[in-house]
C-alpha cells in the first residue's frame, strides 16, 4: 500500500560515454525512488521491475576515431515559403514585391566512412560540430508562364468541305515559383467562307491509315481452323489468341539458351475520311495493300547470373593520402537479349572501399632511390675514339670519369614503429617518382712523379764510419745530393742521396796549415823563414779542438826568400785548379795545376828568373777508382699485421683518424756498387743503412656487398627473333671487395624459360544450320486474305554457342569479350509462291583485266515458268546481270607536311665495363629524313600508305655535319734554360693547325701568332758550366819604347767552357753555357817592375771571415710558378705547378746550394702546389628514345610521333658543347580515317498507306577521310569501319503522320532565348532557362477530345539576361485603345506583366450620357451635330437643344455638335502629345487657330500669283486682262 505513493524519477540527461575505444562504452543517469509528497528514499521502497534504465551501452569515441566517421551533408532542397502564425502556408502572392521569405533544409548523418553506415550523432560531434539543417533563402514572387503573340491564321480550304483555320503561339518563360500555367497555345475557328456547293455535296477526302504493329506473339498449339470466320482483332492489346490451322509450324514452346521463337504479329489498316470519321475500306483501295501481318522473334529479356563477390579493394594499403580504394564485382550473361527484349544491364559494378580506414590498413611500401659505391676513376671515358691512348697499356692518370649503379628499391614500414625497414630488392625504376641520383661523376687518378734531386757535391776526406769510434785503417769518402722534389703517386722513391768510396787512413780530425808573411834572416830580402800556423779541424771544415787531432804539431817555420833589388820576382802559387775527373780509371786520372808568374825581370847582377816549367806545378787529384757504393732499398710491403703491435691497436689513433689497427711494413736494404750490381751488406756505410721496418695504418677489410636478386621479369620473346620466352631476374653489386675482404659472386644475372606463360584465352562462336523459314500461320494468312499458299517472307533462326578452344561449352560473356561480335540468330527468308519469279543462284563475278577501266559482271537466269511469265521478263524489275566496276590498282602520291629531321640509324652501343655511361654512339654523318604521303587511289579517296609505299614515307639522305675539334700540332722540343746558373725558365709551345667547326671543342687562348705556351722553371747547377783559363803568357814589353824591358806590357790566354758536371768528363761546350758574368779576361795589362822598384805581388784569396761577412747568401724563390704540369699519361685533372729554390749571393750573384746549404739557412715556403687543368668533358647525351605513338590514329590533322634524349653530363671545359636539338620530329604516316556517318532523319514514312503509324529512317554510311575540313568524305566498305555504332545510334524511329481530321501535335519551336530569374535587376541565380513547346491543331472540332496535351520542355542555359516586363498602350480611338505586354528586348508576350497595374482599354463617362442626343467624349457628355449644351450651375450638361434655322445656315453654326463628333474626338487624340494644344478643354479650337489658317491661306495665293506673273511675262495683253478680271472672283467669298 506504501508503494502507491512511491514513484521512479529519472534524470533528464544521459552521461558522458566512458569505456575503451569503440562500442564498449557506457553512459548513465541519475534515478530516484521519489514520495509523491517530494522526499527521496530508498530504490528498494520502488518497484523494481519499473525501475527505468539508468544503463545504456554507447560508442566511445577516441581521437583515431576521426579518420572512421564524417558528417554526410545532402544538397539543400528547394526553397519553401515560411509558414504564417496561424500556420497557413498559402503563398503570398497579392503582396510580394520582389521576393518572399522561406527556408530550406538538409538531411545530415554521422556515417562511418568504410561501408557508408549511419552511427549516433555525437560520434561526429565529438571533433565537428553539426552542420545546420536548415537555412534561410528567398523565393522571388511567382512568374506567370509568358508565352509568345498568336502567329497568324492559316489558309482555309477552298473546296466544299467546312474546314478550320487555326493560329499558334510558344512558350517563352515557364511558370516558377507558383506562377500560373501557361495558356492555351493553339486558336481554332470555323473558316468563314462561302461554300458554293449544294447541300449534301460536300467533297471529302480519304486517306488509308496504318495502324501500330501488335506485340509478337506465339499461336496456341490447341487453336482449331478459322473456317467461316471473317474478321480478326488485330489489336496489339488484345488477351485474346487468335486460332489457326496446325500445318508445318513448329511449336517453340521450349526454350534453350538462345533458342530463337519466331512469332507473329499483326496490324490493323483502315479508311480514314477528312472529317475525321472511318469510312468504307473500298473508299481507299489502291493497287498494292499494306502489310497486315508478318513473321517477328518473341522478345526476351537479357537474363544475367547473380553477382560475383566482391574483389580485394584496391587499396591494400595506407599511403597518405585520402583517396578511397575501388573494388568490383561481376556478372555473366546466361541468355542475351532476343527480339526488343531488354538490353543486358552493366556486367562490373564498382564501389569504394577502405575510406580513410588510415588505421586499418599497413603503410604501403615506399620506393626511393639507391647507388651503389663509385667504381674505379676511368680516364679512357674522355678520349676520343682515335686517341691512341685509349688502347695503351700505359697506366693513364689524371681526369676522367667514374660511374655507379643506380636502382630503385622499395622501403616498409615496421608494423608498430615508424622507422622505415629498407629491403634492398631491386625495383622497377618506374616506380620511383623525382629525379634518379647522377649516375657519372668526374674524377682524377693521381698521376706519379718523379723525384728531382740537385747534382752531387764534391767528394769528401776520407773519414771513419764513426767518428766516435773510429777504429781500424778502413774509412770511406762521401759525397751528397739534396731532394728538390718529392716524388708523387706510384712511382719509385727517390735515388740514393749518398754515395761513398772506401779509403784508406781515414781521418775525422786534421790539422789545417796556414802560412805566415816571409820574414828575411837579414836586411829586407834574400833568404828568410815562415811562420806556419796549424788548426784542429773535423771532415765539415769546423775548427775544434786540437787534442782532437792525432798530435800535437809544433809551429814551425819554413824557409823562403823575399827577392832583392835586381833579382827576378814571381808570385806566389795559385789555387790548384779543379780536378779534371771525379774519379780515376785506368784509361783517364784526375789532375790539378797551378801556376806562379813573373812580376819583375832581373836587373844586372841579379838572380835570374826560374824556367818556364818551373812556373807551373801539376798533382793527381780524385785517385780514387771510379766506383762508388750506395745504399739501395726496394719498395715498402703490404702492411701487415704484427703481434708485436696488439697492445698498441689497443689504443693507437693514426692522425686522428679511426683505423683498423697499426701494422708493420718491411723492405728489404742492400748494398750496390755502381755499373756492377749488389754487393757484400759490410762494403757500405753501416751507419747510412736505411731503415728496414716501419709502422702503418692497417687496411679495413671490405666485404662485396650485393643486392637480392630482384623478381623475375614477366614472360616476354626475345628481341632476336627467339621463339623460346624466357624471364630474368639480377642483382646489383653494391660494394666491391677489397682488403681480403670475401669476393662477389660471380653469377648476376640469371635466365631461364618460362612455365606458366600467361597465355591469352581462345574462345569461338559456333553457328549451326538455319532454320526452315517460318511463316505467319495459315490460318491468320486466310483470315485476312482467304490465301491458302504457304509463301512469302518470314523469319529462319539458328543457334550460336560459345566454346573455348578445347571445344567446350563456355560461357558467353567470354566470346563478347575475346572475339568479334556475336554472329545473327535470325534472318529474313523467302518462300517463293507460285507466281512468283525464280531464278538461279547468281554465278561468280568474271575475272577482271589489268585496265583500270574495266568491269566485272555475274548473271542469274530464270528457272520454271517464270521463263514464260512476261513479268519475270522485265529486266529493270529483275535484273539477270550485275556490273561492278573492278578495283583500280592505280595510287597516286601526294607528299604531305615537312620533311622531318635528319635521323640518324643506331647501332648498339657498348657500355664502358657494364655501366650506365653512354657509350660511343653515332651522332652525326649520312642519315636519312623522311616526309609522309598521302596515298589515294584513282577516284581520289584516301587509302592505306603502304599502298603506295611500304613505310609510308619517301626518303632523302641527309648529312648531320660531325662536330670538328680544334687542332694544335705536337708540342715542340724544351727550350733551353734561361739561367745557366741557378732557376730560370724554359718553354714550349704548339701551335693552331685547323679550327674547330661544327660545335668542335673550342682552342684554348691563342695569342697573336696562333700560338699555346708552357713554361716551367729549371735549375742548373752553377759549376755544371765552368770557365777553364790556361796560364797567362809572360808580360809582353813594347820593347820599340822601352829599351830596358820593363814597364807596363800585355798579357793574354786562352779561355774555354767546359762540362765539370760528373758524366761531362771535362768536354768543352759552347761558351754560352757558361756564365757570362764571369767569363774571364782574355787579356790584360801586366807590369814588369824595373830594378829598383818595388814589386808587390797580386791580391791573394779572401780569408774566410771576410767571404762571409762580404759575401751573404740567402735562398730566392723564383716568383714565377710553372704552368700547370700534368703527367705525360694524363690529359686534365690534378697538376703540379713548381718554382724553384736558388742560392743568391747579397750582390745578386748566384751561387751552387751548396752554399746557402752550409750556412744551414731556413728553406721558405712551398716550391710545389696543386693545380687542376680542367677536362675537356664532352656533352653525354643518352640514346634516342623509342618513337612516341601518333598524336591521331589516323588523318593528317597535325600529328606527329616525338622521341626525345636526356642530358647525362653536362660538357665542361672545352668539351664539345650539348646540341640544342633533344627533341626529333616526323610526321606519321598517313592513314585514312573512317568513320561511321548517320544521315539525317527522313521524314516520317508510313509503310503502304498515306497516315498512321510509320518510322523516321537515316542511313549509317561508312566514310573515309583525311581528318580535315577541306576535303570531303567519300563512302566506303562498311567492312572499314569495323564495329557497328552503340544502340544509342539508332537507325529507326518510331513517329505518327496525321490522318485529315485528326488532331495531332506540331513540331517543337525554338529554343526561347535564355533568361534569368532577377530580383530588382540582379541576377537571383547562375543559371537561366530556356523553354521550347508543342501544341496541338485541330482539324475536326469532332475529335477534339482526343487532342493531345501540349507539351513543355526546360532546360538550363549559361550567359542568360535579365529581362523586364512593362505594360504598352496605344493612343484611343472610339474611347478605346490597345494595351499590350512588352519584354525589356521589344518582344511583345502574353503575360509576365502585373494584371494588378494594367491599364483601362476603354473609358465611360461618369454619370452615363443618359440624356437625348448625348455622348460620351474624353469622360464628360457632349451633345451630338445640331445641338448645343445647356449647362447646369456646377458645370454638367443638363440637356441638349436643338439650333433652329439649321436647315438654311449650313454654312457656319456655332454647335458642339459640331466641334465634339467622333472625328473631333480623333483629331483631339492626334494631338495629345502635342505642347501646344489647338483646343480647348472643351473641345472647341482655340482662336489663334482660325488667325493662323487665314494667314496660311493669303500665302498660298501670293506665291501663286507671283508665280504665274514670272512665267507669263511674254504673253499678249488681252490674256493678261482676262487674268486680272479674274482675280477678284477668286477671292471673293
Amino acid at each position: 500500500f506504501r508503494r502507491r505513493f512511491l514513484v521512479w524519477i529519472n534524470g533528464s540527461h544521459w552521461g558522458r560515454c566512458i569505456g575503451d575505444c569503440g562500442s564498449g562504452g557506457i553512459r548513465s543517469r541519475a534515478v530516484w525512488c521519489v514520495h509523491v509528497e517530494g522526499w527521496t528514499t530508498h530504490h528498494s521502497n520502488c518497484e523494481l521491475r519499473d525501475k527505468p534504465e539508468n544503463q545504456r551501452s554507447c560508442f566511445q569515441v577516441c581521437d583515431w576515431h576521426l579518420e572512421l566517421f564524417e558528417w554526410e551533408v545532402s544538397d539543400w532542397q528547394i526553397c519553401v515559403l515560411v509558414p504564417f502564425a496561424h500556420g497557413d502556408v498559402k503563398p503570398r502572392t497579392t503582396d510580394c514585391v520582389t521576393a518572399q521569405h522561406g527556408l530550406q533544409h538538409r538531411s545530415v548523418h554521422c556515417i562511418q566512412k568504410l561501408n557508408r553506415t549511419i552511427v549516433a550523432s555525437e560520434i561526429c560531434e565529438y571533433f565537428i560540430p553539426q552542420p545546420p539543417v536548415e537555412q534561410a533563402c528567398l523565393i522571388p514572387c511567382p512568374r506567370d508562364c509568358v508565352v509568345s503573340e498568336f502567329s497568324k491564321w492559316s489558309e482555309c480550304s477552298k473546296d466544299c468541305v467546312r474546314s478550320l483555320q487555326h493560329r499558334t503561339r510558344f512558350v517563352i518563360s515557364p511558370p516558377l515559383y507558383g506562377g500560373s500555367n501557361c495558356p492555351n497555345l493553339t486558336g481554332s475557328r470555323i473558316c468563314d467562307v462561302p461554300i458554293s456547293c449544294s447541300l449534301g455535296e460536300e467533297e471529302y477526302t480519304y486517306s488509308l491509315q496504318v495502324g501500330p504493329w501488335s506485340k509478337c506473339r506465339l499461336p496456341h498449339l490447341k487453336e482449331v481452323s478459322l473456317i467461316g470466320r471473317t474478321m480478326l482483332d488485330f489489336s496489339s492489346d488484345s488477351a485474346e489468341r487468335s486460332t489457326f490451322k496446325l500445318h508445318s509450324y513448329k511449336s517453340h514452346h521450349y526454350s534453350k539458351p538462345w533458342d530463337v521463337e519466331i512469332g507473329y504479329q499483326t496490324r490493323q489498316v483502315r479508311c480514314t475520311r477528312s472529317d475525321g470519321k472511318n469510312a468504307m475500306l473500298s473508299l481507299c483501295m489502291q493497287e498494292t495493300i499494306p502489310l497486315t501481318f508478318q513473321s517477328c522473334v518473341m522478345p526476351k529479356d537479357c537474363e544475367t547470373s547473380i553477382w560475383s563477390v566482391w574483389s580485394t579493394c584496391s587499396k591494400t594499403c595506407h599511403s597518405g593520402d585520402l583517396s578511397p580504394g575501388f573494388r568490383s564485382r561481376l556478372r555473366s550473361i546466361k541468355y542475351i537479349a532476343v527480339g526488343t527484349g531488354k538490353e543486358c544491364p552493366e556486367l562490373e559494378e564498382k564501389e569504394a572501399c577502405n575510406v580513410g580506414g588510415k588505421e586499418l590498413l599497413h603503410p604501403c611500401p615506399r620506393f626511393s632511390w639507391r647507388t651503389s659505391e663509385w667504381k674505379a676513376c676511368q680516364v679512357t671515358l674522355l678520349l676520343d675514339g682515335q686517341d691512341p691512348r685509349r688502347h695503351k697499356h700505359t697506366a693513364l692518370c689524371g681526369g676522367g670519369i667514374q660511374v655507379r649503379e643506380v636502382y630503385c628499391v622499395q622501403s616498409v614500414i615496421e608494423s608498430g614503429t615508424h622507422k622505415l625497414k629498407e629491403v634492398t630488392r631491386p625495383v622497377d625504376k618506374k616506380l620511383c617518382v623525382g629525379p634518379a641520383p647522377s649516375a657519372s661523376q668526374l674524377c682524377n687518378v693521381p698521376c706519379s712523379s718523379d723525384c728531382l734531386v740537385f747534382s752531387w757535391s764534391a767528394w769528401g776526406p776520407c773519414v771513419h764510419e764513426n767518428c766516435q769510434d773510429h777504429q781500424g785503417r778502413k774509412g770511406f769518402r762521401m759525397r751528397q745530393r739534396q731532394v728538390i722534389m718529392e716524388p708523387i703517386g706510384m712511382s719509385q722513391s727517390c735515388p740514393h742521396l749518398v754515395e761513398s768510396i772506401p779509403c784508406e787512413d781515414p781521418m775525422c780530425y786534421q790539422w789545417v796549415i796556414s802560412e805566415g808573411v816571409c820574414v828575411p834572416d837579414h836586411g829586407k830580402c834574400g833568404h828568410g823563414n815562415r811562420i806556419l800556423t796549424a788548426i784542429c779541424k773535423n771532415n765539415k771544415g769546423g775548427e775544434v779542438s786540437h787534442t782532437l787531432c792525432s798530435e800535437l804539431l809544433h809551429p814551425e817555420t819554413m824557409v823562403c826568400e823575399v827577392p832583392c833589388t835586381m833579382d827576378c820576382v814571381v808570385n806566389d802559387w795559385s789555387e790548384w785548379s779543379s780536378c779534371s775527373h771525379s774519379c780515376s780509371s785506368k784509361n783517364a786520372e784526375g789532375k790539378q795545376s797551378r801556376t806562379k808568374s813573373i812580376l819583375a825581370l832581373p836587373g844586372e847582377g841579379g838572380k835570374p828568373c826560374p824556367p818556364h816549367r818551373a812556373l807551373q806545378e801539376y798533382r793527381l787529384c780524385n785517385d780514387h777508382i771510379c766506383t762508388q757504393l750506395y745504399w739501395e732499398t726496394s719498395p715498402w710491403g703490404p702492411c701487415s699485421e704484427d703481434t708485436l703491435v696488439t697492445a698498441l691497436n689497443a689504443t693507437i689513433s693514426w692522425n686522428g683518424e679511426a683505423t683498423c689497427g697499426v701494422g708493420m711494413q718491411t723492405r728489404k736494404v742492400f748494398c750496390v756498387k755502381n755499373n756492377f750490381g749488389q754487393v757484400t751488406n759490410k762494403r757500405c756505410p753501416d751507419s747510412l743503412r736505411p731503415e728496414t721496418v716501419r709502422p702503418c695504418l692497417l687496411p679495413c677489410k671490405k666485404d662485396c656487398v650485393v643486392t637480392p636478386f630482384s623478381e623475375w621479369t614477366h614472360c616476354l620473346q626475345k628481341a632476336d627473333g627467339d621463339s623460346t620466352i624466357k624471364q630474368f631476374r639480377y642483382r646489383i653489386i653494391i660494394q666491391n671487395a677489397a682488403n681480403g675482404g670475401q669476393d662477389c659472386p660471380d653469377t648476376l644475372y640469371e635466365e631461364r624459360e618460362c612455365e606458366d606463360i600467361p597465355v591469352c584465352p581462345v574462345y569461338r562462336w559456333k553457328t549451326h544450320k538455319w532454320s526452315h523459314c517460318i511463316l505467319v500461320p495459315d490460318s491468320v494468312r486466310q483470315g485476312i486474305l482467304g490465301i491458302n499458299e504457304a509463301c512469302g517472307r518470314g523469319l529462319q533462326s539458328r543457334a550460336v554457342v560459345c566454346l573455348s578452344d578445347n571445344n567446350y561449352a563456355a560461357d558467353v560473356t567470354e566470346c563478347m569479350k575475346w572475339t568479334e561480335p556475336m554472329p545473327s540468330l535470325v534472318q529474313e527468308c523467302l518462300i517463293p509462291c507460285k507466281d512468283d519469279c525464280t531464278f538461279t543462284p547468281w554465278s561468280k563475278f568474271t575475272a577482271c583485266s589489268s585496265d583500270c577501266e574495266s568491269t566485272k559482271s555475274r548473271r542469274r537466269s530464270l528457272t520454271g515458268r517464270s521463263r514464260k511469265r512476261d513479268k519475270c521478263q522485265n529486266t529493270v524489275v529483275y535484273p539477270q546481270v550485275e556490273t561492278e566496276a573492278c578495283p583500280c590498282e592505280t595510287f597516286i602520291t601526294q607528299p604531305h607536311g615537312n620533311w622531318s629531321d635528319c635521323i640518324i640509324a643506331e647501332g648498339k652501343t657498348e657500355l664502358q665495363l657494364g655501366t650506365r655511361f653512354q657509350g660511343e654512339t653515332k651522332q652525326c654523318g649520312e642519315g636519312v629524313r623522311l616526309r609522309a604521303i598521302a596515298c589515294y587511289d584513282k577516284t581520289g579517296k584516301l587509302v592505306e600508305p603502304s599502298y603506295c609505299s611500304s613505310s609510308g614515307y619517301i626518303e632523302e639522305s641527309c648529312v648531320i655535319p660531325c662536330p670538328f675539334d680544334c687542332k694544335l700540332s705536337d708540342w715542340s722540343s724544351w727550350a733551353t734554360c734561361s739561367s745557366s746558373c741557378g732557376t730560370g725558365m724554359k718553354i714550349r709551345s704548339k701551335w693552331l693547325k685547323e679550327k674547330p667547326y661544327n660545335g668542335g671543342r673550342p682552342c684554348p687562348t691563342l695569342d697573336l701568332k696562333n700560338q699555346v705556351y708552357e713554361a716551367v722553371p729549371c735549375y742548373t747547377e752553377c759549376n755544371q758550366y765552368s770557365w777553364v783559363v790556361e796560364p797567362w803568357s809572360p808580360c809582353k814589353i813594347n820593347s820599340e819604347q822601352n829599351s830596358l824591358h820593363c814597364g807596363d806590357g800585355i798579357q793574354t790566354r786562352k779561355i774555354r767552357c767546359v762540362n765539370t758536371a760528373e758524366d761531362g768528363e771535362g768536354e768543352t761546350v759552347p761558351i754560352t753555357l757558361c756564365d757570362q758574368s764571369e767569363i774571364p779576361n782574355e787579356a790584360q795589362k801586366c807590369t814588369l817592375y824595373c830594378p829598383n822598384e818595388c814589386v808587390m805581388s797580386d791580391w791573394g784569396q779572401w780569408s774566410h771571415a771576410m767571404m762571409v761577412c762580404c759575401t751573404k747568401c740567402s735562398y730566392i724563390v723564383s716568383l714565377d710558378w710553372s704552368t700547370c704540369q700534368l703527367s705525360e699519361n694524363a690529359t686534365c685533372g690534378q697538376g703540379i705547378q713548381r718554382r724553384l729554390l736558388s742560392c743568391m749571393r747579397s750582390d745578386g750573384k748566384s751561387l751552387n746550394m751548396n752554399y746557402c746549404e752550409q750556412l744551414n739557412l731556413e728553406k721558405p715556403e712551398k716550391l710545389s702546389i696543386h693545380c687542376l687543368v680542367e677536362c675537356a668533358v664532352n656533352c653525354q647525351l643518352s640514346k634516342w628514345s623509342a618513337w612516341s605513338e601518333c598524336s591521331n590514329t589516323c588523318g593528317i590533322g597535325g600529328k606527329f610521333m616525338i622521341r626525345t634524349r636526356s642530358i647525362i653530363m653536362q660538357a665542361q671545359g672545352e668539351g664539345r658543347l650539348c646540341p640544342t636539338q633533344l627533341t626529333q620530329y616526323r610526321n606519321c604516316p598517313v592513314k585514312p580515317c573512317y568513320t561511321w556517318i548517320l544521315g539525317a532523319w527522313s521524314p516520317c514514312k508510313v509503310e503502304g498507306g498515306q497516315c498512321g503509324e510509320g518510322f523516321h529512317i537515316r542511313n549509317l554510311t561508312c566514310m573515309v577521310h583525311d581528318a580535315s575540313m577541306s576535303v570531303p568524305s567519300k563512302q566506303v566498305e562498311n567492312a572499314l569501319c569495323g564495329e557497328l555504332p552503340s544502340k544509342d545510334n539508332a537507325l529507326q524511329l518510331l513517329c505518327s503522320v496525321p490522318c485529315p481530321g485528326d488532331c495531332h501535335l506540331t513540331g517543337w519551336s525554338e529554343w526561347s532565348s535564355c533568361e534569368l530569374t532577377c530580383i530588382d535587376g540582379r541576377s537571383f541565380e547562375t543559371t537561366g532557362r530556356q523553354s521550347r513547346s508543342r501544341t496541338f491543331i485541330i482539324q475536326s472540332f469532332e475529335n477534339q477530345d482526343s487532342c493531345p496535351e501540349q507539351v513543355l520542355e526546360t532546360r538550363p542555359c549559361s550567359g542568360g539576361k535579365c529581362y523586364n516586363y512593362a505594360w504598352k498602350t496605344s493612343l484611343w480611338r472610339d474611347n478605346e485603345r490597345t494595351v499590350w505586354c512588352q519584354r525589356s528586348d521589344g518582344v511583345n508576350v502574353t503575360g509576365g506583366c502585373s494584371v494588378h497595374t494594367q491599364p483601362a482599354e476603354t473609358r465611360h463617362c461618369n454619370p452615363k450620357c443618359k440624356k437625348p442626343f448625348t455622348y460620351c467624349t474624353q469622360v464628360i457628355c457632349s451633345c451630338e451635330r445640331g445641338y448645343t449644351e445647356i449647362m447646369r450651375s456646377n458645370g454638367f450638361l443638363d440637356y441638349c437643344m436643338k439650333v433652329p434655322g439649321l436647315e438654311d445656315k449650313k454654312a457656319d453654326v456655332k454647335t458642339s455638335a459640331g466641334k465634339n463628333k467622333p472625328v473631333n474626338s480623333k483629331m483631339h487624340d492626334i494631338f495629345k502629345g502635342w505642347s501646344i494644344q489647338p483646343f480647348n478643354p472643351d473641345g472647341r479650337l482655340k482662336i489663334w487657330v482660325y488667325g493662323v489658317s487665314a494667314g496660311g491661306f493669303l500665302i498660298i495665293l501670293f506665291l501663286i500669283f507671283t508665280s504665274y506673273l514670272q512665267v507669263n511675262k511674254l504673253a499678249r495683253p488681252a490674256r493678261v486682262l482676262t487674268l486680272a478680271s479674274r482675280v477678284p472672283n477668286v477671292a471673293d467669298p
